[in-house]
């Protein structure tokens, strides 16, 4: 029998990722095959349905996949995250010389990635509501609907915003630490030009998730070899390298309480899974 992954195609590298993840695999005595789709929710409603065994999702993929299977009688669980999946926080930023606090934006421009960005919007966006003026602060929204359906899987979305920041259409901007990081790091950010106004609690990012109706020997194999990868050996690393992470982690769904709030919040998705979100078509 053969295990069936779905991804992603968010980039024209994930070809690469996942023929040498299933060459290194089916030498190491698992058969797999793998499914690319053109975005997260056409992924994940497959996953659900018993097309794929198991997914490797988006954070806002996995609280719809929890709500779909749920709806239907089934379970998924979070099987494997990288390293850098875990942990993660996003940033507010303003310019330096502003005059702003974080606690107070009424009325203030915030710009956001794209609508289903979990980190540039969804998250950020209900942490201001949340620790903002209150009873609610009316805060102006402009967004970045850059490739709509890959869930903040590219920042070029936070680049927009960033952009929107750097020249006062915007009064602040949400993005991911590691992107305000990448920003600075590059020249887009100017030395001293941005400072951060408030950061989120930790949060996780994307899992490797699998479906009850999967094959469980093939499942437990696949996140066996997956966790047995080794950044030291040569054969591996250059996929590591292109997926991002030095080690993979047993998965965990301790992390993701602000993301499924926000999601309420917003009506991204319904308690059944059903993308209700207004002007979202990926």
């Amino acid at each position: 029998m053969t295990l069936l992954v779905g991804a992603v195609a968010y980039d024209e590298k994930v070809l690469s990722i996942w023929a040498g993840f299933r060459s290194w695999l089916r030498q190491h005595g698992l058969q797999i095959d793998y499914v690319l789709y053109p975005h997260y929710e056409r992924q994940i409603e497959d996953l659900v349905a018993g097309r794929i065994h198991v997914a490797w999702n988006s954070p806002l993929a996995w609280i719809r996949g929890q709500r779909l299977a749920h709806a239907r009688g089934r379970k998924v669980h979070s099987l494997l995250m990288r390293d850098t999946d875990q942990d993660l926080t996003s940033v507010i930023v303003a310019r330096a010389d502003a005059q702003l606090s974080a606690f107070d934006l009424n009325g203030k421009t915030v710009a956001v990635g794209a609508a289903d960005s979990p980190q540039a919007t969804l998250i950020p966006l209900s942490y201001l509501r949340r620790t903002s003026a209150a009873p609610g602060p009316d805060l102006k929204i402009l967004r970045h609907d850059v490739r709509l359906g890959l869930h903040g899987d590219h920042i070029g979305g936070e680049r927009e915003a960033a952009a929107a920041l750097l020249t006062g259409t915007a009064d602040v901007a949400c993005l991911l630490d590691a992107t305000n990081l990448l920003l600075a790091g590059d020249g887009t950010f100017p030395p001293g030009a941005i400072r951060v106004l408030a950061q989120t609690p930790p949060y996780d990012h994307c899992n490797m998730t699998a479906i009850d109706t999967a094959p469980a020997r093939l499942v437990d194999k696949f996140g066996e070899l997956l966790l047995g990868m080794s950044y030291a050996d040569p054969e591996v690393r250059p996929l590591l390298d292109l997926e991002g992470l030095r080690a993979w982690r047993p998965g965990r769904d301790t992390r993701y309480g602000a993301l499924a709030a926000a999601v309420d919040e917003e009506g991204f998705y319904d308690s059944a899974g059903w993308i209700t979100a207004a002007d979202y078509e990926p």
